[in-house]
């Protein structure tokens, strides 16, 4: 564990971020190794892939009810002293994560038609899109609980471990990918179900290391379990915390998948654009995503110690950080995006609406990274909700902008990104404005309560802040 309610707050973000941030890119390059090889097979390949890509992303965002709701409660439990407690939350994150993470897995696997036929494809692509999904539901479960394993390090303070574990998994998909995908000696060419096999062992091999060193050792917080009873009040403030985060995600992850049925009515190439546009965007928003969970660990065990100074200090000091990598993004975005697209297809037509996507998407990196950044403040200090609903609400309003945009003859598909890009803009301003109003009433201790060691915020109980205070030290 480590202690982030003391010492440099320099050297307490880096030393959560650096590590976070890193895992991001690795998670990501997971899928760019995919998008890699199978974009050098053919774009109908990749067109398949990132149909299924986005029922991944959907299990990324159910796993945040867990790894989120972990996350909060173990660090504020820690800043306010309660080992125990964070040691029981720990305990029934883990239980709920799997229960989850096998009924989706069971979903995916016997829906996948379905959700394939939802985008419309062509039928040999949209055959691929279905084996691959089918091969991949194992995996899923793995990385479900793979992401939940993973806020139970980072509400100790400790990034570092998930960090080793995750990019253990990579190598073996680095190394699986092109064997599996183009053959090798006896090994046959699966092409596209090739890379869902070698993704769905690299996440069980990270789940087999997260478990032994979790499970079959005795962790820093004490004796954890695989499985356990549930606890309704665990379980419920638990999802109270994850429920917002999740749903966020996975409505973010819905309307992409709405958008990217837009998209596909300009044929394979608007789906290939997304999908590809999405794996080299996600240089900004992973990057933001790790400074946001770090972010979430300082503050979330300095509001379980009421340090409430501190708490500024760090949003401020991680908010420069977080710009300064964006703006580089942004250039590059405006600069180079025919070219990173280059590394991925070969193809002149998806290149082209690509080149496009990235100069489009650039004036939106700013803010993205702004919105990610104070999200995570904002969890944690266990206001989850507020995050949700700016993000709920305004990235919703990319469908009717989209379908206004697109139908534009001046516009056509780049309507679509430009909806995302507006979209963007105004929840990183929305939901900065809205932080800054919330940490004046916490600095002033009109927004904080204490329940059972967790701190709540909620108005009607500023009054009472000094005595529930002294009550809850004695």
């Amino acid at each position: 564990m480590r202690d982030l309610t003391t010492g440099s707050i320099r050297k307490g973000i880096w030393s959560m971020a650096i590590p976070l941030i890193t895992a991001s890119f690795v998670q990501m390059t997971y899928n760019m190794t995919d998008m890699f090889w199978l974009g050098h097979l053919s774009s109908e390949s990749v067109a398949a892939v990132g149909v299924a890509g986005f029922f991944t992303w959907l299990c990324n965002a159910l796993s945040f009810i867990g790894k989120v709701g972990a996350e909060v409660t173990i660090s504020q439990s820690l800043g306010a002293g309660k080992k125990r407690l964070a040691c029981v939350y720990a305990n029934q994150a883990a239980t709920l994560s799997s229960i989850l993470a096998f009924v989706y897995a069971v979903f995916i696997f016997v829906a996948a038609p379905g959700l394939v036929g939802f985008f419309r494809l062509e039928d040999h692509i949209s055959e691929m899109a279905v084996q691959y999904m089918r091969i991949i539901s194992p995996g899923i479960f793995f990385t479900f609980n793979n992401n939940t394993f993973s806020g139970l390090y980072n509400g100790q303070g400790n990034s570092k471990t998930p960090l080793k574990i995750v990019a253990v998994g990579l190598v073996f998909n680095i190394i699986l990918d092109p064997i599996l995908i183009y053959g090798l000696g006896p090994v046959p060419r699966m092409e596209t179900a090739g890379a869902g096999i070698a993704t769905a062992l690299s996440q069980m091999i990270v789940y087999v290391i997260f478990a032994i060193s979790l499970f079959c050792k005795r962790s820093a917080l004490g004796k954890l379990h695989f499985l356990t009873i549930p606890r309704g009040f665990f379980i419920k403030r638990i999802a109270q915390l994850g429920v917002p985060v999740s749903a966020q995600s996975a409505l973010f992850s819905m309307f992409s998948m709405t958008l990217g049925s837009m998209a596909a009515t300009w044929g394979y190439a608007g789906v290939a654009v997304q999908s590809i546009g999405a794996q080299i965007e996600a240089i900004t928003w992973m990057t933001g995503s790790g400074f946001s969970t770090a972010l979430a660990s300082f503050v979330g065990q300095n509001y379980g110690a009421r340090n409430f100074g501190r708490i500024k200090k760090g949003f401020s000091y991680t908010m420069k950080l977080a710009m300064a990598i964006s703006g580089t993004a942004t250039i590059v975005f405006i600069l180079y995006g025919r070219e990173l697209f280059n590394v991925f297809v070969q193809d002149p037509v998806v290149l082209d609406a690509g080149r496009d996507y990235m100069l489009i998407l650039a004036a939106s990196q700013i803010f993205v990274s702004i919105e990610s950044v104070t999200a995570g403040a904002f969890n944690g200090c266990g206001r989850t909700t507020p995050p949700a609903i700016v993000g709920i609400v305004l990235t919703g309003l990319r469908l009717p902008m989209a379908y206004a945009l697109m139908s534009i003859p001046a516009l056509g598909l780049n309507g679509i990104w430009l909806s995302i890009t507006l979209s963007s803009i105004f929840k990183g301003i929305v939901l900065y404005g809205w932080f800054v109003i919330f940490r004046r009433k916490l600095e002033s201790g009109v927004d904080v309560t204490v329940r059972k060691g967790i701190y709540r915020p909620g108005k009607i109980f500023g009054k009472m802040y000094s005595i529930a205070s002294r009550l809850w030290q004695q």
